[in-house]
């Protein structure tokens, strides 16, 4: 016979296991759903978005934050069907990491999920730096970061290596964009989303540098550089794209070399996944090259990268 179940005052649940006497022997079930692992059917733009996030190499934790955003902004919605409170939170973004960790890639995938769940009516992403903001007398400044600001109304403002902004010191008209930054992730917070990027000690100092700036950015992302085996995968995947193919060799050579570039190169000085690209298409120029001088152009020659091919940068 099944066991009544019984809703406690205080939310939790009790389950009646016997009955005699006028007395009732309850047990209160532990406080946890069993949480299914596949997203349902119905959320297509986060299934769409998962699968453009599962390309990418490594990035765990973007991953996860990236499904918290939209699990919070989706829910919200419900509670405002139910007529429960939910505030509107900015989703002004600082994204902290050395170069080549797919920080812009990242930033172009959240405008495309954000425009999806009409978070943002285009989605579309500007890509900025200090020259682009920064003017050269008085008010020109200010001007041209409202200018910037009017372009990614409802997408995304990306300014790329924002700490440059504070170089300058007082007198340098990078504050004026910093000031004029922060007046309008207030005013037109639900308007546009401003994600400025950097090296991760050079963006704590930034936040310094105005007194408003810490409290504007709620999500902050890491992305860790990558190691040898991430390396390694990425230039994997940009071969299966090309449609090339490395020799046995080849692939060892590169993996020793990786191994040696990180161990001289300081982090900030590394690009990671730039760096791996840099490499792959001087190879297949390289390539390119031997081939056309030994006037060979079988299939698996036209595919394949040897070791001599390989060009490193220092090279």
């Amino acid at each position: 016979m099944d066991q009544p179940i019984r809703m406690k005052s205080n939310g939790q649940i009790s389950v009646v296991l016997n009955s005699q006497k006028g007395k009732t022997i309850s047990k209160e079930l532990p406080d946890f759903q069993v949480v299914p692992k596949d997203i349902p059917v119905e959320h297509a733009a986060l299934k769409e978005i998962e699968e453009e996030l599962g390309a990418l190499v490594g990035m765990d934790e973007m991953k996860r934050m990236i499904k918290e955003i939209y699990a919070w902004i989706y829910v919200n919605k419900k509670r405002e069907e139910m007529g429960l409170k939910a505030r509107k939170q900015a989703l002004h973004m600082m994204f902290k990491g050395n170069p080549g960790t797919g920080k812009t890639t990242v930033a172009r995938l959240i405008g495309k999920l954000f425009q999806k769940m009409n978070v943002l009516s285009k989605g579309h992403l500007i890509e900025a730096e200090r020259a682009d903001l920064v003017g050269e007398y008085i008010g020109h400044t200010a001007q041209k970061t409202r200018d910037l600001i009017k372009k990614a109304q409802g997408g995304i403002l990306f300014i790329d290596e924002a700490y440059s902004l504070g170089r300058g010191g007082e007198k340098d008209f990078g504050k004026e964009a910093i000031d004029t930054l922060v007046k309008h992730m207030e005013d037109k917070q639900h308007e546009f989303i401003l994600i400025l990027a950097g090296y991760s000690r050079e963006m704590d100092y930034f936040l310094t540098l105005n007194p408003g700036l810490h409290s504007r950015f709620p999500l902050v992302i890491d992305f860790p550089d990558y190691n040898i085996n991430q390396l390694m995968e990425i230039s994997a995947r940009m071969l299966v794209e090309r449609e090339y193919t490395f020799s046995h060799e080849a692939e060892k050579k590169l993996k020793e070399h990786l191994i040696w570039v990180k161990a001289v190169l300081s982090p900030n000085s590394f690009s990671n996944g730039r760096y791996v690209r840099n490499i792959i298409e001087k190879s297949i120029r390289a390539q390119a090259m031997r081939l056309l001088m030994l006037n060979s152009y079988d299939r698996h020659e036209l595919m394949t990268l040897r070791s001599n091919d390989l060009v490193f940068e220092e090279d």
